[in-house]
């Protein structure tokens, strides 16, 4: 079982930044790729951005050039560095790790971005 706990949420103001973690049970480069998910009120939950074998990233289009997904094997951490926020990056951000038959979620962390 992997247990995933995310950090770093808050209120922040329209441009402002917030990096959030997200800390693993385990070695993450076990897991082929971390990814990064927030949900809005109201709406689904929707994959922001994903790291793979360390390197290769995806991000959504809204967020590209804003959003840095990173990890740090040393710790067992994934970071999501968010820059310039806009108010409609408010949600809940959620970190994912498929492993085995399984996915795992954490319980998430709230963004606000106020206007």
């Amino acid at each position: 079982q992997v247990q995933l706990v995310e950090s770093g949420g808050g209120l922040v103001q329209t441009g402002g930044s917030l990096r959030l973690s997200c800390a693993v049970s385990m070695n993450i480069f076990s897991i082929n790729t971390m990814s990064w998910y927030r949900q809005a009120p109201g709406k689904q939950r929707e994959l922001v951005a994903a790291i793979a074998g360390g390197k290769s990233t995806v991000y959504v289009d809204s967020v590209k050039g804003r959003f840095t997904v990173s990890r740090d094997g040393a710790i067992n951490i994934v970071y999501l560095q968010m820059n310039n926020l806009k108010p409609e990056d408010t949600g809940v951000y959620f970190c994912k790790a498929p492993y085995g038959p399984n996915e795992y979620w954490g319980q998430g962390t709230q963004v606000t971005v106020s206007s």
